[in-house]
């Protein structure tokens, strides 16, 4: 940290306030999840009908998240991190007033659009306050994010099972969400800390051919977050027929083990290497959820989403690790198109799903979270080629 005791008092607020606005975010996109079967049960919907309001998540936050980009580099972290931070919490208690498909497929594009770009503006002021410090401290605003799901997924259980609505639960949730943010929101590094650092070039470029593998590495497993999200609590409730209240133990577990795993993944990447523990942890996610879904049963469900979880923590930060130390291409562009190849996965993998779910199940569908882990492990050599150490 620089010098001087309220440099470092303010630069320390800022710190906690990036916390809390991922923490936020994971709690508020944790109680929407825990929340699908009960909205999918109110209007009625199949699998594959679900599937295409998702989609409609996915297409607001592809069109916002370049936007978003591109007001950072204009105005600043901060001011976009306001504007979604508090239009998030407004999408929430429009997807639990949704009367119908169509209405629900809207609410869905502009809560995509306020997540998406929320994303974008809270890890652009994470890295402004990271620089400030000088060190690494990324992974623990990650953590902070499956916290607040963790913390989200319980709540929204407890809800569920004690027969809430979505309306009140999601309103309650909004309210909290509004009053801790306006908080957080005082104390974010100001505009000028990041504002037209996008000048110097290019958002996003197309992955060199040494950067693809790391490109796919992020692709497969940001899509099994994505599906582990948004299908965990409706496999449980409705294949398993566990009810809401279980159901919703699922990403609980996803989130918990995620959340350990991120706390530790810098620890385990220097002991071991990062080529050894993301083909480890590929192998762990596939192993656990491949025999999990193979039992079919509610106790061994939960563990293998917690395997899940466990594995997919140190993949995505490790595979930007390596983009970043790229010797083909400056930093900046290389974990642009890292991680656009991973969230693209993350936005596309659960319609998909969806959609498959509908023709063979979705037991049977989320193999293909098994199949693209074992595709991981083929490919956790491209951690090393993309300049991490092994």
């Amino acid at each position: 940290m620089r010098g001087g005791s309220r440099i470092e008092r303010d630069l320390w607020m800022a710190r906690l306030a990036v916390l809390a606005v991922f923490f936020l975010n994971g709690f508020g996109f944790a109680s929407w999840v825990v929340r699908i079967p009960a909205v999918q049960e109110k209007l009625g919907l199949g699998e594959g009908l679900l599937g295409v309001a998702l989609l409609g998540a996915a297409v607001g936050s592809l069109v916002a998240m370049p936007l978003a980009g591109w007001m950072v580099s204009r105005v600043g972290s901060r001011p976009v991190v306001g504007v979604t931070a508090f239009s998030w919490p407004v999408a929430l208690v429009a997807l639990a007033l949704a009367p119908s498909l169509p209405f629900l497929v809207l609410s869905l594009v502009f809560a995509g659009m306020a997540v998406g770009s929320l994303d974008v503006s809270m890890n652009a002021q994470a890295v402004a306050v990271e620089k400030e410090y000088r060190r690494p401290i990324m992974s623990s605003f990650h953590a902070a994010f499956s916290f607040g799901g963790l913390l989200g997924a319980v709540v929204g259980g407890l809800a569920a099972s004690a027969g809430i609505g979505v309306l009140p639960h999601f309103v309650a949730v909004a309210v909290l969400t509004v009053a801790a943010t306006v908080v957080a929101y005082r104390a974010l590094l100001p505009a000028s800390a990041d504002a037209r650092q996008g000048d110097d070039g290019p958002a996003f470029v197309w992955p060199t051919r040494a950067l693809m593998g790391l490109g796919i590495i992020a692709f497969c497993v940001l899509l099994g977050e994505g599906a582990m999200a948004d299908w965990s609590a409706v496999y449980l409730n409705d294949t398993l027929e566990t009810g809401p209240g279980f159901a919703a133990a699922g990403y609980a577990a996803f989130s918990l083990a995620m959340a350990v795993g991120r706390l530790t993944g810098d620890r385990l990447m220097e002991r071991i290497g990062a080529v050894r523990i993301v083909r480890a942890g590929a192998a762990v996610s596939a192993g656990g959820l491949g025999i999990s879904l193979f039992a079919a049963e509610p106790v061994f469900a939960l563990a293998g989403f917690a395997a899940a979880g466990a594995g997919f923590s140190i993949i995505f930060p490790a595979a930007l690790s390596a983009a970043g130390h790229s010797d083909e291409m400056a930093a900046g562009p290389a974990l642009a198109a890292v991680s656009s190849a991973g969230y693209f996965g993350f936005l596309v993998g659960p319609p998909s799903i969806g959609f498959v779910a509908e023709l063979v199940g979705l037991g049977t569908a989320l193999y293909i979270v098994v199949a693209l882990s074992s595709v991981i492990v083929l490919l956790a050599g491209s951690v090393r080629s993309g300049g991490a150490k092994g």
